[in-house]
């Protein structure tokens, strides 16, 4: 032993050790300018190219546009003075790391939403966090020909004739949560904050829709439910925490545990109902059983599509694209619903001319139940359910990456690389677009208005538009249309507002939210 450490005492002694740190110190200092100069270069290739987008005023060169970001209603409002004074698109840095072109116009917004699949990217800032949870080879993550193969694939799961059985789970679930209510009200509760009612209701919902399963969420606590709703909370709190965007910091941090152990609960689900699945599917071919079967889900549809050379899917696609339609399907939908009853509830002559539409097809009837073929017939229900995901749009921004450049109006050019923030928000609320941007007014969305922009509405648009749009708003027209059949609506307090900015302030987060809460007055009806 002493001759062990005789011989490491000579090999590092203090001059042979202080030139190995002057050598890591000096490679050290090598790479950070390296690095650095590549950053700058970048930077100043990019701020050249971007130059024909006016550009908002910036802090510094260093933080750029980073401090303008904001997820709060005070953003909202910045975007607002954007649209304003730039009408159509300007550039956005986010210090010398990224570069971004903002389009709100629809003549800006259709170039960029219509590129081919096969130049068009999901970025990095937006959807890296969603990686772990959905999958690299998800619908929402996919590029390229992965993801046109996958739209093939899955659209069989969104055709009319699957949706009409769907229409079934969507009553039911709903009856629940008006079942809540009632019980609430007669309890003394009239004033009930809605996000947190009608996400369970969502959730509850898509998982009769995706899995078959009764998870009866609305009444106890679930499992799998609370991790959904947990991994939707902690991606918030990453996007807003710099340091969390690196996963070798993030996983060693408290959140990061708690979202390794959420996801663990959830891909478990996912993978026993596709695996269980699988082999009753595999048994039932073998036994040729003309036992009557069960109407099929969104697991079984993709399980059994095909595409042209025969191939389906593996399991673990599958299992990407179930989690994600829950990660998809829930927040969106119920942000949706709770805006437009929002919407409804301060404008209580829109709400009436709406009940009467549901109380009129209804008429006669021995149920209460909304049918696939009544859908056709909400059309004022319809025009305020467009008319408020206009005004109060679920997913306020998309973003995209090209591997080429992409000419746009006025000889403007994205370069290939670049961020492309499709602003919904901008688009929606743009006074050269729309009138009275900032009103609730149901008729722009008469049948007979055809002379706007496809572009300028645009809460599912371009050729990767949301693939379950007609699932959202079938759903948004039967729980509407239930609700204001049973209930009266009208504004509450929010408690921790009060009367303050209305009682609301909007709050944009993965879907637009309420700062503490949406809350609404119910008085039931006498239907």
């Amino acid at each position: 032993m002493s001759l062990l450490v005789g011989v490491l005492s000579l090999v590092l002694s203090w001059d042979r050790l202080g030139q190995v740190l002057y050598a890591v110190c000096a490679g050290l200092a090598v790479v950070v300018a390296v690095w650095t100069v590549r950053l700058l270069v970048r930077h100043a290739w990019y701020t050249h190219r971007l130059s024909c987008f006016s550009k908002p005023p910036v802090d510094s060169w260093l933080k750029g546009h980073l401090g303008k970001m904001k997820s709060t209603e005070e953003g909202l409002l910045e975007v607002d003075e954007l649209v304003k004074t730039f009408k159509h698109s300007c550039s956005w840095f986010i210090g010398p790391f990224y570069h971004l072109v903002r389009v709100f116009h629809p003549d800006y917004v259709k170039p960029l939403l219509m590129a081919h699949a096969n130049i068009t990217v999901k970025d990095e800032l937006i959807y890296d966090h969603l990686r772990p949870w959905l999958g690299e080879t998800s619908l929402l993550i996919s590029n390229g020909e992965v993801w046109s193969r996958k739209r093939r694939l899955l659209t069989p799961a969104f055709h009319f004739d699957i949706l009409k059985n769907y229409v079934n789970m969507f009553n039911t679930s709903t009856n629940t949560m008006h079942d809540k209510w009632r019980r609430l009200v007669a309890d003394g509760t009239t004033t009930i904050e809605m996000f947190d009612h009608v996400t369970l209701m969502t959730l509850d919902s898509l998982l009769k829709c995706a899995f078959s399963y009764n998870s009866n969420c609305q009444e106890s606590t679930s499992e799998y439910v609370s991790a959904i709703v947990q991994l939707s909370d902690l991606i918030i709190d990453r996007r807003q925490n710099l340091l969390h965007h690196w996963d070798w910091i993030y996983w060693k941090t408290k959140q990061g545990k708690q979202f390794k152990e959420a996801l663990s609960v959830v891909h478990r689900f996912t993978r026993d109902v596709v695996q269980r699945r699988r082999a009753l599917i595999s048994q039932q071919r073998e036994t040729e059983t003309k036992a009557p079967r069960r109407k099929k889900d969104f697991v079984d549809i993709i399980l059994l599509s095909k595409d042209e050379d025969g191939h389906g899917l593996t399991d673990e696609e599958i299992q990407a694209e179930a989690n994600t339609f829950m990660f998809a399907g829930h927040d969106t939908t119920a942000s949706a619903i709770c805006w437009t009853l929002y919407n409804l509830a301060r404008h209580p002559d829109y709400q009436e001319k709406c009940r009467q539409e549901v109380t009129d097809l209804m008429e006669g009837r021995d149920g209460q139940n909304i049918d696939w073929d009544d859908l056709a017939n909400l059309t004022f229900t319809t025009m305020c359910i467009r008319e408020s995901l206009r005004l109060h749009s679920p997913v306020q921004a998309v973003t995209r990456k090209y591997t080429q450049d992409v000419a746009l109006p006025g000889n403007r050019t994205v370069p290939q690389g670049t961020i492309c923030l499709v602003s919904i928000y901008g688009t929606h609320h743009n006074p050269t677009v729309w009138t009275n941007p900032y009103d609730f007014e149901p008729q722009r969305f008469d049948p007979t208005n055809t002379d706007r922009s496809s572009h300028a509405f645009i809460p599912f648009s371009g050729p990767r538009n949301c693939i379950g749009q007609k699932f959202a708003l079938a759903e948004l027209r039967v729980v509407v249309a239930l609700t204001l059949l049973r209930f009266r609506l009208a504004p509450g307090e929010n408690p921790e507002l009060g009367s303050r900015s209305g009682g609301i302030r909007r709050l944009p987060q993965l879907v637009l939210r309420a700062e503490g809460g949406l809350w609404l007055q119910l008085d039931p009806t006498q239907s």
